[in-house]
This record gives C-alpha cells, structure tokens and sequence, in this order.
C-alpha cells in the first residue's frame, strides 16, 4: 500500500474514532468543530497534487474558518457568516477538478465577488439619496424636540461615516437582517419578503412555464414549415405582442375580461367576502399549500418525462408522461377536497387566472419568435442534412436533432426570465394589485420605505447570480458540443 493511500486510510480511522469519542463525551463536540475537522481536511488535501496555489487556498480556508468561530475580530471580513462561506469556497481551490466541476467552481466564486460588488452599488445608490431616516418618517413634534432628535439619529446611525455604515449594512445583509418596514412598521423586511415572494413566484412561474411550453412548440412548427400560412401570421402575431405597450396590453385585458365580459375579478389576490368568518386558517396559508401543489404538479411531469426517455414507442411515451400526470393530479385534488380548504384556493386561483393569461401571451410571443429564428439556422447545419439523408422521419430529425439544438438560446431566455420575475414585473403586478416583490419594491421605493426597497432590490440581485449560474450548467447538458 502507498503512502497516500495508507495516510488516508488513517485519517478516515481516526476520524470515525473521534466521532465515536465525540458521542460518548459531549465536552468535546466543540473541539471537534474546531479543531479536528480542519485538521482532518488540511491533511486530506495534502495527499493531493502539491502546488503552491493549493496551499495558499488552504492557508485562506484556515485563516477565514478559525477567524469566524473564534471570532476575531481583525480577522472576521463583514460577518462570520461570509467567513464561513468563503473558507468553503477557497477549500475547493485546495483540490484538483476537472471539467464542469472546476468550471462551477469558478463561477460560483465569481457569483460571490459579483455579490458583493452588487451589494456595494445598491448601498451606495441609497446613500446618494437626499435625506436621512429621521427626516422621512419621524413625527414632527419629535423632530422639534432636539435631545430625542439627536437620540434617534445616533440609533440611525446618521452622523456615523460612510464606511462605517458600509461595514454595518454588508453584516447586517450576511446575517440575513435587513431591517424593519417603515410602511408595515414593526414588521421585519425579511418576513415581509418572504411572504411577498411565494406570491409572485406562482404568478410568474406559472406564466413563464405556459408561455415557454407553447412558443416552443409553436415556433419549431412553424420553423419547420417556414414560409407557410401558419409561419407568417404566427410571426406577425409574435411581433405584436412582443412590442405591444404592456401596460396598455394590461388594460386591454382587464377591460375585456373583467369589465365587459365579467369572467374574471378586477384585481387583488383575494374576496374579502368569501374570506369574512375564516379564523382557521390565513390566506397566506392556503397559498402556501396551494404552490406546494403547483411545485408538486411540475416535478410529476418531469418524472414523467424523464420515464419516457427510456419508453421505446411513442403510445408508452405519452402514457408515461399523461399517467403520472393524471395520477398526481388526482391526489392534489382529493386532498383540496379533503382538508376543506378547497374553496379558498379556488377563490385565489381564480384571481390569478386573468394575470397569468397576460403574461403568458406576452412572454409566448417572445419565445415563439426566438425558437424560430434560432431552427431557421440549425435546420442549415451539415448534421440534420445528414440526418434527413439516412432516411428518419421528419419528426424525428425536427424533435430529437434540430429542436433540440435550438433550444439553447431559449433555455437562457426562460432561466433569465424565471431571474426577472422576483422583481415581480413592477407593471403587472401593479395593474392587477396583485401585492408581490414588483408591487412591493415600487410602492417602497415611492413611500422611501429605504430598508424595505434595499431589501427587495437585493434580493432581486442575488437571484438573478444564482439564475445565471442555473443557465451555465445546463447549457452543458444540453449542448454535447460545450466541455469545460
């Protein structure tokens, strides 16, 4: 046996040792955090290529963990939290990786150096504003009392510097406090976000699913069958909606639908009628359970989907993807019957119908145009010629070879845009007062509700990171071409 092999098979008895130890003897769970775990992957690393870069990311790792729980304080950079998680990611860095993995590694590193940049610049575009806190929400007989005045700045922190204010507000955003709403006053940003967010993740999710699935299929059909009937006034169709003026578009729809053919309600997320008397439970409740529904609903169809990859006919491909579907959807139903809320959630989701209809024609016109742009150029390409020359149907060609390429760019298009619905569609969510993270950051930002508006904005941002990474790692999968 090596030495590197015999060293690490040590390590890994001693490591079992020492947590058996640590069962039996409670006293020395805290020195095990401390000191063998970052012992144990110190010495782990080392059985590895032996490069400088390495040990100077081992060097960092060490530096930020032990700054962090020992809480040092010259060496704690903005909050123990953000330590922690940059000794994580610089532990990677003591490791070779190869290929997808060494590519995540990098971007996720990137992701955390543009967070922090992006964090810096919200800060700072709020401090430029004029005035402070004191000056846009405290009663004016205090402002004309001097001593609680000057009280209330000094816990502002308004005469502080501004670096010390940075410093306070990128630790405070690490330790996941963002402050209290002066709008909704006592109530914390964080609760307030979260409660905001699930409402416009079901709106927009539900939107941006429909809208992908139907200019998918629509504009590889008409790709396919390019210069046609169908292709021409789908095109035209698509370049109305996709430059049509939203709001006005917004209120075209609420016109027709509610005001004249009184289908649906004019806004809000609920009836307050059918609500009057519910002490059980809250609507947040209900809508809580109603997206679990919906999330549960989607993984059905991709387990589906993914049990028709491996059906060898097409009857058993369908069946696989509509039975799981049809099975799933039964028992979402029978529980909505069962726990009596039923009736409530269809109060909400028949709320939801009518902005979802909207942003569903607006974002089908703008896939549907980039599915057909992008085949027009894929059904050029030397392999699907290739592929039409061995004889296969054209179905097959169009759906296993050319659409399939095609969907890259859509793919970015539908992460970025699941990205962009956190901020809620500002105009949307407005017109149908429908009171999500769009409604939210508009009417903070008019009421200068700054913690509440900083929060939101933030919030955006860091989403936003975290789809473009998600956008990354499929472009791998999808694409045999892309290695990394």
């Amino acid at each position: 046996m090596s030495v590197r092999k015999r060293t690490l098979l040590l390590t890994i008895i001693a490591l079992i040792t020492v947590s058996v130890v640590m069962l039996l003897v409670p006293a020395l769970r805290q020195s095990f955090i401390y000191a063998w775990l970052p012992f144990a992957a110190v010495v782990v690393s080392l059985l590895f290529e032996r490069k400088p870069a390495r040990f100077l990311a081992l060097v960092v790792t060490l530096v930020a963990y032990y700054g962090a729980v020992l809480e040092v304080k010259w060496l704690v950079i903005f909050s123990p939290r953000f330590n922690l998680l940059m000794a994580a990611i610089a532990y990677t860095f003591a490791f070779p990786m190869h290929g997808l993995t060494k590519y995540i590694r990098g971007r996720v590193l990137q992701i955390i150096i543009l967070l922090v940049i992006y964090v810096t610049i919200v800060f700072f575009i709020f401090l430029a504003m004029p005035g402070d806190y004191t000056t846009k929400f405290l009663d004016p007989r205090i402002m004309k009392n001097p001593e609680m005045y000057e009280r209330l700045k000094q816990l502002f922190g308004v005469e502080d510097p501004w670096y010390v204010k940075y410093f306070k507000h990128m630790k405070n955003f690490f330790n996941f406090e963002l402050g209290i709403s002066f709008m909704e006053y006592p109530r914390p940003v964080w609760d307030i976000l979260a409660e905001r967010l699930p409402r416009t993740v079901f709106l927009f999710l539900c939107a941006t699913l429909s809208s992908f699935m139907l200019g998918f299929n629509v504009g590889k059909q008409i790709a396919w069958k390019r210069g046609g009937f169908a292709d021409k006034t789908a095109t035209v169709v698509g370049i109305v909606f996709w430059t049509i003026f939203t709001p006005l578009f917004m209120l075209i729809m609420i016109w027709l639908f509610s005001v004249t053919l009184d289908l649906f309600p004019l806004t809000g997320f609920i009836d307050p009628n059918k609500w009057h008397g519910v002490t059980d439970f809250t609507a947040q409740e209900v809508f809580i359970r109603l997206l679990w529904s919906g999330v549960i609903l989607v993984l059905a169809w991709a387990g589906g989907i993914a049990l028709a990859s491996r059906a060898k006919t097409l009857k058993m491909k369908k069946a696989s993807v509509y039975g799981i579907l049809a099975i799933t959807g039964a028992a979402v139903l029978i529980y909505w019957w069962q726990s009596g809320r039923g009736y409530y959630a269809l109060d909400i989701v028949y709320h939801v119908v009518l902005p979802v209809i909207s942003l569903t024609i607006l974002g089908f016109a703008g896939s549907m145009l980039v599915m057909r742009d992008t085949m027009l150029e894929v059904v050029r390409e030397d392999y699907i010629t290739t592929a039409k020359a061995k004889g296969l149907p054209d179905r097959v060609v169009r759906d296993k070879h050319a659409a399939r390429t095609a969907l890259l760019p859509l793919i970015t298009s539908f992460v970025l845009g699941l990205a962009r619905t956190v901020s809620g569609g500002v105009i949307t969510e407005s017109m149908f007062s429908w009171k999500g993270m769009g409604w939210t950051l508009l009417y903070a930002t008019i009421q200068q509700d700054t913690p509440l508006a900083l929060g939101a904005l933030t919030f955006t941002g860091v989403f936003v990171l975290i789809a473009h990474l998600i956008a990354d790692v499929l472009y791998a999968f999808l694409d045999p071409r892309i290695r990394y």
